[in-house]
This record gives structure tokens, C-alpha cells and sequence, in this order.
């Protein structure tokens, strides 16, 4: 791991909070997959959503189930799932344990992209993860990495705000913009969706 990272890296215990705080402080974080030869790719965190409990967008609003039972693990896992069979999506497991709470990673703005992905046809890198299906595909996560804790050295870990970030936020050189959530069929009223202002990578504006 790149030694000038390493104070950065994202505890728990500073997810183990309900999802709707978790979301938007997680703008501006980043998220790096690691894969089994030692290869890094880092992206920032530039559109979530907040899931929870009384929420009926929520996996979990029902009841426990194999599908769900990891949003109930302590808060940072990777809770992933399958959607239309064919597009995962990327969770980061948040509050309580027992206490269902996730964030859905909607966006990713790479610092560089996979050796594997053919750069003819992917010549707009700030498009490259503009969507949850997009990036799980270009990061190759699938099931197989449902569970897994975030942590230095594991396939996933998250690294706080850069100072240079952190400033352009307080100067308001960034700004948020919190909306509703998309692609959803119930808790459609829920503002639970932010995203940075005007950022290309965004998946989605509005």
C-alpha cells in the first residue's frame, strides 16, 4: 500500500452511524479496490444513497433473509447485490450491528483505469463508473465479495477526504446537492441521494 495513504484509512466506528449521516460525509471519500496480483484502483465517492430501517426502498424492510443478512453485520462490510440479473451494486454497511443500514456507491470518479479495460472503447474516463452497475463492472465486483469487511490489505478499504478536498468544500468550491432517489419504486419521496454539484461523474443529475 502507498505509504503517503495510510493515515487515511476509514474505521468503522466512523460508519457505525445511520446511513443517512454516513452518505453524504462519504462524498469526496475514497474507494480503492485492490485485486489478488497487488493492483490498485482508486476512485472518489462522488454519488450515494442512504438506506434503512422504516424504509421501504430498504432489502430489509420485510424481514431478515440470505439475501439481506449482511446489512445487519457491523457496519463496514460490503453488502452487494444483483439486480435485473445481470448489474451488481456496491454497499457500504453502516450503523449498528443488527440495525439495517447500508449506502449504494452510485458513482466513482477513477484516478486511472484497470489495465484490462479496452481504452478505445472507454475513452471518457469520468464516464467509466458514472453508475453503480458500471463501476462494480469495470472494478470486477460481484457476489463473490458480498460480506467482505473494508479494511487495509482486504479487497476493499475506504480513505478519508484529501486536505486539498476538505478545502474546496469549506471555500465552497464544492458543493453538495441532496435529492431524491432514483431507480426505486417505493420511499421514492426520500431525500436520501447526494451527490457533488456539477461533477461529470456523476450517474444521474436531479
Amino acid at each position: 500500500m502507498n505509504p503517503t495513504h495510510s493515515n487515511r484509512i476509514v474505521d468503522h466506528l466512523w460508519l457505525a452511524r445511520p446511513s443517512t449521516e454516513v452518505a453524504p460525509d462519504l462524498l469526496g471519500c475514497v474507494l480503492v479496490r485492490q485485486f489478488p496480483d497487488g493492483t490498485l484502483i482508486r476512485g472518489t465517492i462522488v454519488e450515494t444513497e442512504a438506506y434503512g430501517p422504516e424504509d421501504p426502498a430498504c432489502h430489509a424492510y420485510r424481514q431478515r433473509s440470505k439475501r439481506n443478512e449482511v446489512m445487519f453485520g457491523p457496519a463496514g462490510l460490503a453488502y452487494i447485490y444483483l439486480i435485473y440479473g445481470m448489474y451488481h451494486c456496491l454497499n457500504i454497511v453502516t450503523d449498528k450491528q443488527n440495525i439495517p443500514s447500508a449506502v449504494l456507491i452510485r458513482a466513482l470518479q477513477l484516478e486511472t483505469l484497470p489495465p484490462w479495460i479496452d481504452l478505445q472503447k472507454n475513452r471518457k474516463l469520468h464516464r467509466t463508473a458514472a453508475g453503480p452497475g458500471k463501476l462494480c463492472k469495470v472494478l470486477l465486483i460481484d457476489l463473490s465479495l458480498n460480506g467482505t469487511k473494508l479494511d487495509n490489505g482486504q479487497p476493499f478499504w475506504l480513505e478519508h477526504r484529501t486536505n486539498e478536498f476538505q478545502q474546496n468544500l469549506d471555500h465552497q468550491n464544492i458543493t453538495f446537492t441532496q435529492t431524491t432517489r432514483i431507480g426505486i419504486s417505493q420511499g421514492k419521496e426520500f431525500p436520501w441521494r447526494w451527490y457533488i454539484t456539477r461533477c461529470p461523474a456523476v450517474s444521474q443529475f436531479g
